[in-house]
């Protein structure tokens, strides 16, 4: 059985991305020039993320074919 909800370590894991820039991104919410932080629950205290959302937020993200293209 795949797992269906992760949690802020698993996900940092899946996305490739630090834990810290998870914690930060949901405690200050969207910001200008910056990736918008990834869709999360919370169950009592605990922070847990969907994989069906990572994996929709990550198709979200625009693409881009070199470091210099404009956003």
């Amino acid at each position: 059985m795949e797992k269906r909800v992760f949690t802020e370590i698993e996900t940092a894991a899946y996305l490739g991305m630090s834990r810290s820039y998870l914690r930060q991104s949901r405690m200050e919410g969207q910001r200008a020039n910056r990736t918008p932080a990834p869709p999360f629950i919370r169950i009592g205290r605990s922070i847990r993320y969907l994989k069906e959302d990572l994996d929709l937020w990550l198709d979200a993200l625009p693409k881009q074919n070199h470091l210099t293209q404009a956003e």
